[in-house]
């Protein structure tokens, strides 16, 4: 039961946080309002060391995309610029959600429920590199919230709830390949003992323009973070393809 727990919550940590797909750059003018949002789906295994619950023993997870996606109850992943003239403004939204259950001793049972969600913000400058390419340095913040409940029908139940703030500078490249295709290549950091010990990300997608506000996004991403307090410890690695389709408007 502890392990399958400890996996579970794991996996919910860090469900999150996907990079942010191309954006969609137009002839608009530089003083109105440039806006694009973004659903996306990230196939991540995940691998590291995990310690929930204080005085629960560190455990070793390591699974495929196919083995979280068993558990998952729900999920929801978005993201939204803003962009006017040389500003742009980003915001990342994750949430999932997973139960499972474990056989006990005596025919018993325990269930597991974890919900996470996390909230990313950044803000920074734009610049036009060359024709092809353009470059967006950007800083903020990154909150995460992880709740788990454990319950023993009829013994035993137990909560913990684990929320913190991660500050983070990002960094993102765009170069224009051919008509309507692009690359990007986008990497943060931060933690830096404010929340997390450490964390960083960085990810690579292909994009296609399908319609004139419509463009399609396939490409890889890793994401590590470390993060310890009070005898809780999330170490863990996620890395895998990610879909998604953005909306210009």
């Amino acid at each position: 039961m502890t392990q399958h727990i400890k996996t579970a919550a794991a996996a919910l940590a860090m469900g999150l946080l996907a990079g942010t797909p191309a954006w969609a750059q137009g002839k608009e003018s530089a003083d109105a309002w440039r806006f694009q949002l973004t659903p996306y789906v990230w196939m991540t295994g995940l691998d590291g060391s995990v310690r929930p619950f204080r005085g629960a023993p560190t455990v070793d997870v390591n699974k495929s995309f196919s083995d979280i996606l068993e558990n998952l109850d729900a999920a929801a992943f978005v993201n939204g610029t803003a962009r006017k003239g040389s500003y742009v403004l980003q915001g990342d939204f994750s949430y999932a959600a997973t139960s499972d259950k474990a056989a006990l001793p005596l025919g018993m049972s325990a269930q597991a429920k974890i919900r996470q969600t996390s909230l990313t913000m950044t803000g920074g400058h734009h610049w036009a590199l060359s024709p092809p390419s353009s470059l967006d340095l950007m800083a903020g913040f990154r909150l995460w919230q992880i709740k788990a409940e454990v319950n023993v029908p009829g013994v035993a139940s137990a909560q913990s709830s684990t929320s913190f703030v991660d500050p983070v500078i990002a960094a993102r490249w765009r170069y224009d390949i051919a008509q309507r295709w692009s690359g990007l290549l986008y990497a943060d950091m931060g933690g830096l003992d404010v929340g997390s010990k450490f964390t960083w990300q960085v990810h690579a997608s292909v994009n296609y323009q399908v319609k004139e506000n419509i463009f399609v996004s396939v490409g890889y991403r890793h994401l590590s973070v470390d993060y310890q307090d009070g005898g809780k410890r999330l170490d863990f690695s996620q890395s895998g393809p990610l879909l998604g389709a953005t909306f210009r408007f």
